[in-house]
């Protein structure tokens, strides 16, 4: 029997996010038949625990830093245990928004623009013309997001005491009105395209884990070119950013007085992975079971990339 070692929990700031995540993934893989152990990498000694686990397979369902950042990739591919999601350099640079936007212009995926800075200069004075958006350059979730609208004076107050990002360097990026939309890409095939909507005043941390913060649209009410080309560019910058198993790519669609716009936000190399998540539902809607999802995703896993 395969024995699985499901990562969960961690010590970044979306903690309790993968608690859930890979307790759903491990209830999951129980149920396909595989030997399963769960183990929480802030606990103990975290190198001495996984190798006493002797896993066949590391399912990896840590989310944000020291899980999705390379971190825990390196450990595994110094050990030799195959795991799964992507690789330490797709994991490395997809946490990093910038390294991640230069990568996708690279390959032709649309971006906004944005600049990079440290924390303090984001907090003095608006860098470019409202609105935009500041948040920290290596942090998922949304966690430390906020919208400076048009008519602000200056950015917000809260900002100049975020402690969110440990190095300091925040991204100030053009605001694009509009819809947000995601794709999931599972192998390299997208899956669907999700609309996200919430009462709230955007998809910030809270929208996204509250119970009733946002709404999933699946498939996504837009046209049809527009569905095509978000998962075209999804399959793309998967692909630049050298991702395997399964990402999800964010999306801002403005389709405003008359308006074709869709730019692509970031990718996230371990989404969320609870019944009810965005890449379950989209592979639900291909006809995959998340039973079966969580199986393929340890059939996918590997090492050396």
């Amino acid at each position: 029997m395969t024995r699985v070692v499901v990562l969960l929990g961690g010590r970044s700031s979306e903690r309790e996010v993968s608690l859930v995540s890979g307790q759903g993934c491990a209830g999951a893989l129980r149920e396909e038949g595989f030997d399963v152990v769960e183990l929480d990498p802030s606990v103990g000694d975290f190198p001495a625990a996984l190798q006493a686990a002797k896993p066949d397979v590391v399912f990896n369902a840590l989310h944000g830093r020291f899980g999705e950042d390379g971190t825990v990739q390196g450990l595994l591919e110094l050990l030799r245990i195959p795991y799964t999601h992507s690789g330490v350099l797709a994991s490395a640079l997809a946490m990093h928004k910038q390294r991640t936007k230069d990568i996708y212009a690279r390959a032709g995926v649309p971006i906004v623009n944005s600049i990079v800075v440290d924390r303090k200069a984001a907090a003095a004075a608006h860098l470019m013309e409202p609105p935009y958006v500041v948040k920290p350059v290596c942090e998922g979730s949304s966690v430390g997001v906020f919208i400076v609208r048009k008519g602000d004076n200056r950015p917000p107050e809260e900002l100049a005491s975020a402690q969110w990002a440990d190095s300091g360097l925040w991204m100030v990026e053009e605001f694009v009105p509009g819809r947000e939309l995601t794709v999931a890409v599972m192998g390299t095939q997208a899956l669907a395209v999700t609309e996200i909507t919430t009462s709230l005043e955007f998809y910030d941390y809270q929208a996204k884990y509250a119970a009733g913060g946002s709404r999933h649209i699946l498939p996504a009410p837009i046209p049809d070119l527009a569905a095509a080309e978000a998962m075209k560019l999804a399959e793309m910058a998967h692909a630049a950013l050298g991702c395997r198993g399964v990402s999800r790519t964010d999306f801002r669609y403005d389709d405003s007085n008359g308006k074709h716009r869709l730019v692509a936000l970031e990718t996230n190399t371990q989404p969320g992975m609870t019944p009810t998540s965005l890449v379950p539902e989209q592979a639900a809607l291909k006809g995959i079971s998340y039973r079966a999802l969580c199986r393929w995703i340890v059939e996918d896993a590997s090492c050396d990339r």
